[in-house]
């Protein structure tokens, strides 16, 4: 009875048990128990006349603590970035109670106020500021200030019409143009006091009256 050599990544066995063996463990990615079962497989099917090469032997048993090691790697990494995770909710927590500006659009209006912020590129001729509620309805349009740099709007809640509208999330549009009609809006950020942190989802986000922004989109904090 003859056996062919077995690899770390394919195993092949002319044995009718071997062959049982294989066809149900024989993967590219097959686990340390996987990889002995096999192993043991050759040795107690292979020819007594015509045994498994030794140089071949030594190179699966290489492999075998190649794929161990690969193992102990892959463990010590997922443990490294569970305490990483761990650390960075532990800092977000710090956020609490703090005003913070990060980047994003859609805000909470929380007792008839919510602010935003945005960037122009250059001067610009013309800013339009518009509200829209959570159906995409336009509730509030005018202008803002047209100097380049940061600026600041907070929004009073109420529609073009006068009406207080409800609390809620709702989010801002600027359009931006020069005296040659070219656009020169750069970003918009949204400004609020941080009540929650959140990493159930596996990534740090802070809370805002119930609106949620990433850590890492995080440009400022106020006191």
């Amino acid at each position: 009875m003859s056996v062919s050599t077995v690899s770390p990544s394919v195993y092949t066995n002319t044995s009718s048990s071997a062959n049982s063996s294989s066809s149900s463990n024989t993967s590219s990615s097959s686990g340390t128990t996987d990889f002995l079962e096999l192993m043991i497989a050759q040795l107690q099917n292979q020819n007594p006349l015509d045994p498994t090469d030794t140089n071949e032997f030594v190179n699966q048993l290489i492999s075998y603590e190649q794929i161990s090691q690969t193992e102990a790697m892959n463990e010590s990494l997922s443990s490294m970035l569970t305490s990483f995770n761990s650390l960075i909710s532990t800092n977000a927590v710090g956020y609490l109670g703090h005003t913070v500006e990060a980047y994003g659009d859609t805000a909470s209006l929380e007792d008839g106020q919510a602010t935003w912020g945005y960037s122009l590129n250059d001067e610009a001729a013309d800013v339009t500021i518009t509200v829209k509620d959570s159906d995409g309805n336009t509730v509030w349009e005018g202008s803002g200030e047209t100097e380049a740099g940061k600026h600041t709007f907070t929004w009073d809640g109420k529609s073009t019409d006068g009406t207080q509208l409800a609390d809620g999330e709702y989010t801002v549009e600027i359009e931006a143009t020069d005296a040659d009609g070219e656009s020169v809006y750069g970003y918009t950020t949204v400004i609020g006091e941080v009540d929650g942190v959140d990493s159930s989802s596996g990534e740090t986000l802070l809370t805002i009256g119930g609106v949620s922004v990433a850590l890492d989109d995080v440009i400022g904090v106020r006191a």
